[in-house]
């Protein structure tokens, strides 16, 4: 009969409602099936760390007894792109039973980012290597990688450093920019000659045929045979010393008589030790290029420590959405049974005629819209347990990991009471910690070494020189010119151009008879013909406006990394003072949360008893039981922010890595032998979604 009262509109929103209702509860059903369970505790995995063998590739290899090790390739082993055994030993009954501990450490071991950045240790290794043969450095990169999808790093801006980039000349990012050619100073100086020694050579054989054009000439055409064997030795040291020494040596033989010796060997040998005094003098300008891949090499290993910050700072925060996704779960189950048990009991009531049937339709809504917002915590919950798969692995391709669940063993541990730090305190461990200020440090220290060397450059070139050297001749005499005393046939009927004469040769041939080599070159050093002088060599660029630039822009460019660096630490303070701020709202946050799930409670539980006692309706219950459960995501949520705003805290003063017990060694090798202790956090003890409670009161 109170159908038949109904209005037509009435019926369609019964309709709609039957429809909707049968729809979503059969696919709310389907995915309620496949909600993680209730996780046994599991003890913590014995794993064995991988095989890792460190490589300095800022020392060459051994060139003895091997002399041709320094001239062949040195094998870089692959990246390994499999997961470690880690993640596998997690892994029970298809689920992946993660702890934030857990995270931490497959983190360090498997994330990519760590992996790129990991690289940029052994790039400033390779420029510390070149350094130290004389050449000029490369540059280390070093950006800081943020691409772990769902991670995200707190601050003002919401993002620290830059990508992953290639190389840099400017470590600290100043000096440099983007739109045209933009370059710094640092760096340029005084040319440097090579620390390693170089040895260069000539050999060449010649035959060469040249046709006469004198009418002295003998013969009409010449031949003559010509070897050459050349070799120096250069060398520069680290005080502003160049070592040169030429050794040159030339074998002819010719045909033409008027040609005293042949064959004939000439060689010829000089020291040579070049000292500069003014440019290019003393250590600084020699060895800046040295100083700078040292420094590089320690701002990589801060921006390295910056890299495992930003990655365990986005580790945690994926977790926490980890959990509050898995929490929601729980909260919409709960709000999805307590609506379905309510639709069961009107419909029960509206048989007896105890209720009217809009109590039924009322409650078939709210079991729908339970459903919803159900499934939609479901598809959150299998996107935040692929974002921490995908953070936690270096690849899916394993189906058994790409379809595994991955159940968060850790929940939210608040303090009874907030630790109480002074502002000031927290700001002073944040400038003595924080990895950018560091990096600024170091790279305003190599900055003030490269004004050194730039004001040197500004110097004219004055070289102090001494050499030493000798000539030798060798060889033998052209028979066509050896006399008969000497066994030879020239006379002067048969010679246009005299005989050979010992009384006017060069010594070494007064006998007549050949030189060897080995005499040719003990005339070299025995005083024979002997070389030596020494000198100076100045050489000044009037106006020298190009050292006057050079020199003014490498003092901009210095004063300009001191006002970054100031810049930096008062960023540093508002970001401490920010997070604490940001500590203390989600705190409070926290608190009132929890204040409106008791009160939201206590109101589902007094609607209760007025529903017993006759005096209210379901439809106030169900609007209560929505009330609970919306006090209760917002309080998941509110304790989500609070422990994100925790690692915040941790993170803007720089000491995340000290209170998560990370051990800097364990992240460069990428093996974790001492695992993680992340502050804060606690087992779950609680029921964990797929297992539905009653709510309180009930």
């Amino acid at each position: 009969m109170l159908l038949l009262r109904l209005n037509s509109p009435m019926l369609r929103i019964i309709l709609i409602a039957l429809g909707v209702g049968i729809s979503l509860n059969a696919r709310a059903q389907s995915a309620q099936s496949a909600l993680p369970q209730t996780p046994q505790p599991v003890p913590a995995p014995t794993v064995q760390p991988e095989h890792y063998t460190s490589v300095d590739y800022s020392k060459s290899g051994p060139a003895f007894p091997n002399v041709i090790a320094p001239y062949k390739a040195r094998y870089v082993p692959p990246p390994n792109l499999n997961n470690t055994d880690r993640i596998q030993q997690l892994m029970h009954d298809g689920k992946i039973m993660l702890s934030m501990n857990d995270a931490v450490a497959l983190a360090l071991e498997n994330n990519l980012d760590l992996v790129l950045a990991r690289y940029n240790l052994n790039i400033a290794d390779t420029d510390i290597l070149r350094a130290d043969a004389g050449a000029n450095v490369l540059g280390v990169n070093t950006g800081i990688v943020q691409n772990t999808p769902g991670g995200g790093v707190g601050g003002l801006s919401g993002s620290v450093g830059s990508g992953t980039g290639g190389t840099s000349v400017a470590a600290g990012g100043v000096g440099t920019g983007t739109n045209g050619l933009v370059s710094s100073t640092l760096g340029i100086g005084a040319p440097i000659t090579s620390f390693d020694p170089i040895v260069s050579g000539t050999l060449q054989m010649d035959r060469n045929f040249t046709q006469s054009t004198s009418v002295f000439s003998p013969i009409p055409i010449t031949n003559t045979n010509t070897g050459t064997a050349d070799f120096n030795y250069v060398q520069g040291f680290h005080w502003g010393t160049n070592l040169s020494v030429g050794f040159n040596n030339t074998h002819v033989t010719t045909d033409l008589p008027t040609s005293e010796f042949t064959p004939s060997i000439n060689s010829g040998l000089q020291f040579r030790l070049t000292q500069n005094l003014l440019q290019g003098f003393g250590f600084v300008a020699n060895t800046r290029f040295i100083r700078i891949a040292k420094n590089n090499r320690e701002i990589s290993d801060v921006a390295f420590r910056l890299q495992i910050i930003t990655t365990v700072d986005q580790i945690e925060n994926l977790y926490w959405d980890l959990v509050y996704a898995y929490e929601n779960v729980r909260v919409q189950q709960e709000a999805l049974a307590f609506a379905q048990r309510t639709l069961a009991d009107n419909k029960q009531q509206v048989q007896f005629g105890t209720l009217p049937p809009i109590q039924v339709v009322n409650a078939q809504a709210t079991v729908a819209t339970d459903q919803q917002s159900l499934i939609l915590a479901q598809t959150n919950l299998e996107l935040q347990q692929l974002l921490m798969k995908n953070a936690l692995s270096k690849t899916l391709e394993d189906p058994a990991l790409g379809g595994a669940e991955v159940i968060p063993t850790s929940t939210m541990q608040l303090p009874e009471q907030e630790p109480v730090v002074p502002t000031q305190d927290l700001i002073n461990d944040a400038l003595g910690h924080r990895a950018e200020l560091a990096e600024s440090r170091i790279d305003l220290s190599t900055r003030e070494l490269n004004n050194k060397a730039v004001r040197n450059a500004m110097l004219p070139t004055l070289a102090l020189f001494a050499y030493y050297g000798g000539s030798g001749i060798g060889g033998d005499v052209n028979p066509a010119l050896l006399p008969p005393s000497l066994g030879g046939t020239c006379t002067a009927a048969t010679s246009r151009f005299g005989c050979f004469n010992p009384a006017t040769a060069t010594p070494t041939f007064s006998s007549g008879a050949p030189v060897s080599t080995a005499g040719t070159f003990s005339q070299l050093v025995n005083g024979t013909a002997p070389d030596k002088g020494v000198g100076l060599t100045l050489n000044i660029p009037i106006r020298n406006r190009q050292g006057q630039a050079d020199q003014v822009r490498a003092e901009l460019e210095y004063r300009q990394a001191q006002v970054r660096l100031l810049q930096l630490s008062n960023q540093v303070r508002i970001e401490v003072r920010n997070a604490q701020f940001a500590l203390q709202q989600n705190r409070a946050s926290v608190q009132a949360a929890q204040a409106g799930v008791d009160f939201a409670s206590e109101t589902l539980r007094a609607e209760q008893q007025k529903l017993s006692a006759g005096v209210s309706n379901p439809t106030a219950v169900l609007q209560d039981q929505t009330g609970l459960t919306t006090a209760e995501s917002n309080l998941v949520s509110a304790k989500a922010a609070y422990e994100k705003a925790r690692v915040e805290m941790d993170r803007a003063t720089g000491l995340l890595l000290d209170h998560s017990g990370i051990v800097m060694a364990d992240a460069e090798r990428g093996e974790v032998t001492h695992m993680p202790n992340i502050p804060y956090v606690a087992p779950r003890t609680d029921v964990q979604p797929g297992v539905p409670s009653q709510p309180p009161g009930y």
